[in-house]
């Protein structure tokens, strides 16, 4: 009788322990709380400010012009990451007092297909005049392994000149990869 209730105690811990490793590896659901604290957004308006704070000719000069931040190893393409770093620079750049110029409704301007508002260097003094433009933020990445690398410029129009620059990286976790998948041929 010992025996049993020792076994049956036995294989009603093997049990609960298998319970507890099956559910330590599923991950959980996102919720508003966790996903609220994503450093994500918080790192591409640092990258803006970054930007803003060497730039010296200021909100007054005239609009800004945004291009969709593409991959280095393929300038013409971007991904649902260079989309969105995209959206959060020229957002951060508003929310700053500077006038942005949306291009997503511009019929002048290179458009491609899910690719979002690419503009070719040589279309850039064309895109910025008709626009009054000051300036055209520009931006790449190149995929590492454990890591993004994230490159932005503000370059004048006409004289093609990097008034400001600034780099940072971004981890290569599950989320970013997932973005960078999303890659639109």
């Amino acid at each position: 009788m010992m025996i049993k209730l020792f076994l049956l105690a036995g294989v009603a811990t093997a049990s609960l322990l298998t319970g507890c490793a099956t559910e330590g590896t599923r991950a959980p659901e996102p919720t508003y709380e966790t996903v609220a604290k994503s450093e994500f957004v918080a790192t591409n308006y640092g990258a803006a400010d970054a930007l803003i704070s060497q730039f010296g000719s200021g909100a007054g000069g005239g609009p800004l012009i945004i291009a969709t931040v593409v991959n280095i190893d393929a300038l013409n393409k971007s991904s649902t990451l260079g989309r969105l770093i995209s959206e959060h620079i020229s957002a951060r750049f508003s929310q700053r007092g500077f006038s942005m110029v949306e291009m997503k409704f511009g019929s002048n301007v290179y458009m491609r297909q899910g690719e979002g508002e690419l503009v070719l260097t040589r279309e850039i003094a064309e895109v910025a005049r008709v626009n009054k433009a000051q300036a055209v933020i520009l931006g790449s990445y190149g995929v590492g392994g454990s890591s993004v690398y994230v490159n932005m410029k503000i370059v004048q129009p006409g004289s093609n000149y990097v008034v400001a620059a600034y780099d940072f990286v971004l981890p290569n976790n599950n989320e970013i990869r997932s973005m960078l998948s999303r890659a639109v041929r």
